[in-house]
């Protein structure tokens, strides 16, 4: 078997974080209202309530770099995913849409995300500082760099969504698609690593959901294809 050439997390994760956060600012800064009910990749979630998605994301980051763990970790950066499987019907959206249409200009939600997730980004390099820095999310306590790289999956992947109907938007950080392929490469696991043929975005894409599979991907896949999605 081939491992995937995507190695071990980089060691300057927070850079990498804050890389993820500032092409998401870019991405919706200056977006019109219109613009904001546009469709995206994440289902029944337009570019308004995925932001606000994303923005509850940041505010737990503070909440969880805030709160040291002192428990042993039980989750790392892939693992910790195996407790979000893919859903089988469109999820409960109401919640952040109503926190999105509160927002009656889009630049003051913009601006909030900027807010919280530079703050956050701050708070991951600090607590990265710090050897051996745990922390508890979710019921699950991960060693801080771990922590950090769900957080650029989550906002990898969304930016992913964000941009469909955006084809100027810039792309996620480079960096950021390998950390996501690496998560998803443990998720998949080492006896389907040299079967896969896509490149990195596609294979983020397809193994989320995002994308279909097609005939050839199936012929690709062979048994491993009734494994997709990994994530939801």
């Amino acid at each position: 078997m081939k491992a995937p050439e995507r190695g071990a997390l980089p060691h300057a994760l927070a850079a990498t974080l804050g890389r993820s956060y500032g092409r998401l600012t870019e991405t919706v800064q200056g977006l019109s209202d219109a613009d904001f009910e546009r469709e995206t990749r994440c289902p029944g979630m337009p570019v308004g309530p995925l932001l606000v998605h994303l923005l509850y994301d940041a505010q737990r980051a503070l909440i969880a770099f805030a709160s040291p763990a002192v428990a042993e970790p039980d989750r790392d950066f892939v693992s910790y995913w195996r407790d979000f499987p893919p859903q089988d019907s469109e999820p409960d959206t109401s919640f952040v849409r109503g926190v999105a249409a509160a927002y009656r200009k889009p630049g003051v939600l913009v601006q909030y995300w900027r807010e919280v997730s530079e703050a956050a980004v701050r708070a991951a390099a600090a607590g990265l500082a710090t050897k051996g820095h745990r922390i508890e999310t979710q019921g699950h306590v991960l060693p801080a760099t771990d922590f950090v790289a769900t957080l650029v999956l989550e906002a990898t992947i969304h930016h992913l969504d964000l941009t469909l109907n955006f084809p100027d938007a810039p792309e996620p950080d480079p960096e950021a698609l390998q950390v996501t392929a690496r998560t998803l490469d443990g998720l998949f696991g080492p006896e389907a690593w040299d079967v896969i043929g896509w490149d990195t975005t596609t294979y983020i894409l397809k193994a989320t959901g995002r994308l279909g599979l097609d005939d050839d991907d199936l012929d690709m896949l062979g048994a491993h294809a009734d494994r997709l999605p990994l994530l939801g």
